[in-house]
């Protein structure tokens, strides 16, 4: 039965492949882990996302991502450096296992370091997390552990949600420098103007 879970019992479900609902520095999110295929599946189902858009990972830190095998290049460290923890998802060049794992069909990946305490501490236990808003695919985001609990409780899958109190962050700008040419796919709490001494 779905329920408010305390640390550890979320770090445990997160363990056995179910979907867990975790606070992060902008709103709620579903959150599955990275080493479960079928964990990430189910995040898809529960939000009946569609599988052409892929989620974005979770890490303690950049030393998580180049666990993954991702190579990290001096203009990934540098913004790592200036804007993690915080709201910037970083998309970049990761291994072919990795970006099928969360449905993506560029070998690109969006990674981010949430500037949140309690989901820092998840991270570091869990390791990384395939993270989406914990909505239904083009609705409004959850800000409290009730709005995931009214939406999402009794679903096959779902755990329970990781209560935070209420959460109500800006979006993460989202800025993709898989490329030679970055793109910026989302305006968010990180201005343009602020990131481009980062991108010249």
């Amino acid at each position: 039965m779905s329920e408010t879970l305390d640390f550890e019992s979320a770090l445990a479900a997160l363990g056995r492949g179910e979907v867990v609902a975790v606070p992060t520095d902008t709103v709620y999110g579903l959150a599955a882990s990275l080493d479960d295929e079928g964990a990430i599946a189910a995040l898809f189902a529960l939000k009946r996302r569609p599988p052409s858009v892929p989620t974005p990972v979770l890490v303690h830190s950049l030393e998580q991502v180049e666990s993954l095998g991702v190579k990290v290049d001096s203009r990934t460290r540098a913004l790592a450096a200036a804007f993690w923890p915080g709201a910037l998802t970083i998309v970049v060049s990761a291994p072919a296992r990795i970006a099928a794992l969360v449905r993506s069909d560029t070998h690109a990946v969006g990674f981010r370091v949430p500037d949140d305490e309690l989901l820092g501490r998840l991270l570091e236990k869990s390791g990384p997390l395939a993270v989406t808003s914990a909505n239904e695919h083009g609705l409004a985001p959850c800000t409290s552990a009730r709005e995931v609990l009214e939406h999402f409780s009794g679903r096959e899958h779902f755990a329970g949600v990781l209560d935070g109190g209420e959460r109500h962050g800006v979006v993460s700008t989202v800025l993709d420098i898989s490329k030679s040419a970055w793109q910026v796919l989302r305006e968010g709490a990180v201005p343009l103007e602020v990131l481009l001494a980062y991108l010249v």
